[in-house]
């Protein structure tokens, strides 16, 4: 039997590149380098990665130095905003790239899943990676698996990294300290000198401004298309303003004073998402933390005015100063305009009940401008007539609003108890984890304090919700007593700044007997 034998036939060209392996031909190399912050330091090391490789390309004879791909102040968690990486795959996947050299796996990408599918579809197409820290070459047998462990190793790296700051970020606002894009706010810069929020004055007068406008009856809407009119700049320092941007000011706590910090928080440090934090994690709010535009009683008074507008059921209008000031006696539902004849001369507008023929009819009237007008001046008449026992009533009631101190009290125990509460649940949590005890008991000890605190919660935001109605009934009453005080004797003509200063609403009855309420109470 003839003895049987075995006889190698060598490989002659590359499993990858498909190329013949005994011909020597140069390889196209390029480099990535990538900082992922701005800093001076972090600039100079980008730097420093740019030279070196150049250098290192070109001092190969086998290697033909294609280009350096580079990305400058760019977290490597996801590649989707790394424009220099997705050029350089793109380049690599079109043959201009057989070979990417890079400094270490988390220069590459500190997500594993990216780092490995990128590494794949280039390894389909012929491109190897070198990474030089770790001695990788991802067409070696070993390179995937030691290039997972890597990518894994700096993916949790970089989510230490994140929980890191985190931590600092609520740290600080823990502490209350206070920072935000002073470059889109309006009305408030920063004092390089003493590292204080300040007022800036002419700034200040559009803030000022835009609270009164929507105090007068405009919305969001028609106040922007005003501030366009006039040529005001936007916070961002452009032409035209949107509704979406003077919405965010009017319900901005900074414009009084205060501030809320972590209104959003990031889902995921790897997508980087932002959410707005709806009670997932704790919020700070610090209240007096610098120099107030608006006052706390009329931002109060603003705040009550959106929910007011919202809360009706129908889109409120503020084309006119009399738009959402008109009530009807029968369903006490909001008069709106209506044009009738509108393309014949006897066009005119008049105002009638939105729900008049929706459901049960109202029987109120229509009502025209020059009815309301002649009106308001009469009631304006009769109330000015007995302005002295008025005002004398005004301030009395304004005196007893301004009466909070028990509610105060009350407050500021309730936030004690709170904390105390946090306190003692993070306790009973930590001791769970460290020892061994009965989990009914846990449980029940646990949903005692947290029961607790809800209820403490629960009392905390009426006396919260309390004193800011006070404090905002008595701006209104304050501003009703400032304006009477300036008024001489009785007008002629409708005045419409007195209109909306002193009218709360005006009610339609069947008869046209207009019930004009006033913003301190009375009817006349």
């Amino acid at each position: 039997m003839t003895e049987r034998k075995v006889r190698t036939i060598p490989a002659s060209i590359s499993r990858v590149t498909a190329e013949p392996l005994n011909v020597k031909t140069k390889r196209k190399v390029a480099a990535y380098a990538r900082v992922s912050t701005d800093h001076e330091e972090q600039l100079t090391s980008y730097e420093a990665q740019v030279d070196y490789y150049t250098k290192y390309i070109n001092s190969r004879d086998d290697w033909e130095f294609v280009a350096i791909y580079t990305d400058e102040g760019i977290s490597a968690t996801n590649t989707k905003k790394r424009e220099g990486f997705k050029t350089m795959v793109a380049d690599a996947l079109a043959g201009k790239i057989d070979l990417i050299v890079t400094k270490s796996v988390s220069r590459f990408a500190r997500n594993t899943v990216d780092s490995l599918s990128t590494i794949r579809k280039l390894k389909e197409h012929g491109t190897e990676c070198y990474f030089e820290k770790e001695n990788i070459w991802t067409f070696d047998s070993k390179g995937e698996l030691l290039i997972t462990i890597m990518s894994s190793l700096a993916q949790e790296e970089s989510r230490s990294i994140s929980e890191n700051v985190t931590w600092g970020q609520r740290k600080r606002m823990a502490d209350g300290k206070v920072s935000f894009a002073y470059s889109r706010f309006l009305g408030l810069e920063k004092d390089f000198e003493s590292g204080k929020i300040v007022v800036d004055p002419k700034q200040a007068e559009t803030v000022r401004l835009i609270f009164r406008m929507f105090l007068d009856g405009m919305t969001p809407h028609t106040i922007a298309a005003e501030l366009t009119k006039r040529g005001v700049k936007t916070p961002g320092g452009k032409d035209v303003w949107n509704r979406q941007t003077v919405r965010r000011m009017l319900s901005n706590e900074k414009y009084k004073g205060d501030a809320l910090l972590q209104k959003q928080f990031t889902v995921d440090f790897l997508q980087k998402k932002m959410k707005k934090n709806e009670g997932e994690v704790p919020q700070y709010y610090v209240e007096g933390n610098h120099e107030a535009i608006i006052s706390p009683a009329v931002f109060d008074m603003v705040q009550a005015e959106l929910s007011r507008r919202t809360a009706n059921g129908a889109k409120y209008s503020g084309v006119s100063i009399f738009s959402n000031k008109i009530k009807c006696a029968d369903c006490g539902g909001w008069y709106g305009s209506k044009v009738w004849h509108s393309t014949d001369p006897y066009r005119r507008v008049v105002y009638r009940c939105n729900r008049k023929y929706s459901g049960e009819k109202c029987l109120t009237p229509h009502v025209t401008e020059d009815e309301i007008k002649e009106a308001f001046v009469s009631a304006y008449n009769r109330l000015v007539s007995e302005k002295k026992e008025i005002i004398n009533n005004t301030e009395l009631i304004r005196k007893t609003l301004s009466t909070t101190a028990a509610l105060r009290d009350e407050k500021a125990k309730l936030e004690e108890e709170m904390a105390l509460l946090v306190k003692m649940s993070q306790s009973i949590i930590a001791e769970n984890a460290r020892v061994v005890q009965d989990q009914d008991e846990y449980q029940r000890r646990y949903s005692g304090l947290i029961e607790r605190y809800d209820a403490a919660k629960a009392r905390y935001d009426e006396v919260a919700a309390a004193i800011s109605a006070k404090e905002e009934q008595s701006e209104r009453l304050g501003n009703f007593i400032r304006v009477l005080k300036a008024q001489d004797g009785v007008i002629k003509d409708f005045d419409s700044s007195l209109w909306s200063s002193m009218v709360d609403f005006v009610t339609v009855c069947r008869n046209k007997e207009f019930v004009f309420t006033f913003r301190d109470g009375t009817e006349i």
